[in-house]
């Protein structure tokens, strides 16, 4: 029974081989499976996931760790996430002739992530135009209520300045009606001395 594991385990060997984008296409397969596993799994299982990836990575800097600390780092939420630090694993490898499985994922990866960052250089950029716009309207505001504000002094100015006119067009009509009756008076003076 053991022979016929050997035997088995080194057919395998053989295989990948002869065949080496099969042991690409399982270890890419495993590295999906695994980071798909840590994007459901609890944070602290993250995390734990996250510093076993970086640690194998560590320990053989070759291109299966690679893309899986990357795939970590690209796929699972805040404040796991390092879209930057995944682009720079990534890079290396969506450089090179997407031939294999695992350069095909890098590619996929890299492009996932620097869509993401572009998309968040985007946001970060609408954001700031909004908060100018926005400024700037509270600011026309504010002017606009200033001119309302001056608008309102002036129509009171205005009120008062045709309340005084009223007020000295009745003393001249007094005056004028006072001038009119004395005027009337030495007229009726002047006719009974005569």
């Amino acid at each position: 029974m053991k022979g016929a594991a050997a035997l088995c385990a080194v057919l395998l060997s053989g295989c990948a081989l002869l065949q080496p984008e099969a042991g690409d296409a399982l270890q890419v397969r495993e590295i999906v499976g695994g980071t798909v596993s840590a994007v459901r799994a609890t944070p602290e299982e993250q995390r734990r996931r996250l510093v076993h990836a970086q640690q194998m990575y560590a320990a053989v800097p070759d291109d299966a760790n690679r893309v899986r600390l990357a795939a970590l780092l690209a796929t699972l939420p805040p404040p796991w996430r390092d879209d930057v630090r995944a682009a720079g694993l990534l890079e290396p490898l969506a450089a090179r002739s997407p031939d294999g499985a695992m350069a095909q994922l890098a590619g996929l990866l890299a492009a996932s992530v620097a869509e993401r960052r572009r998309l968040a250089r985007e946001l970060r950029a609408a954001e700031s135009r909004i908060e100018a716009a926005e400024s700037r309207a509270g600011a026309a505001e504010q002017r606009a209520g200033g001119a309302e504000q001056r608008a309102e002094a002036a129509l009171r100015r205005e009120e008062a300045a045709a309340e005084r006119a009223g007020t000295l067009q009745r003393q001249v009509d007094a005056l004028k009606a006072i001038e009119r009756s004395i005027l009337e008076r030495e007229e009726r003076r002047r006719t009974q001395k005569r």
